[in-house]
């Protein structure tokens, strides 16, 4: 199958009329035997899309680099809690 990839870079603000527009030439690239595939969205797109369901029809995937990531914070020992009623 044939990828069309649609560079959302340029888009600032992230809103139902681009997500009704992405869609649309989503629809468009299949009826024409191909597949629309995003680059360069940013996060409040790839929210939106993934909110309206649409981030496998769009082949959208979440990347986070390594710095990126947030840190699990730290685990506590195991331990015995007093007795409240004494």
């Amino acid at each position: 199958m044939t990828i069309v990839f649609c560079d959302v870079s340029d888009v600032v603000d992230a809103e139902a009329a681009t997500i009704d527009l992405i869609a649309r030439l989503a629809l468009g690239a299949k009826r024409l035997g191909c597949e629309l595939s995003l680059q360069g969205a940013s996060d409040d797109l790839l929210a939106l899309v993934f909110f309206c369901g649409l981030g496998e029809a769009l082949r959208v995937e979440l990347e986070r680099h390594p710095e990126e990531r947030e840190e699990r914070g730290g685990v506590e020992e195991e331990r015995e809690l007093p007795d409240p009623s004494l």
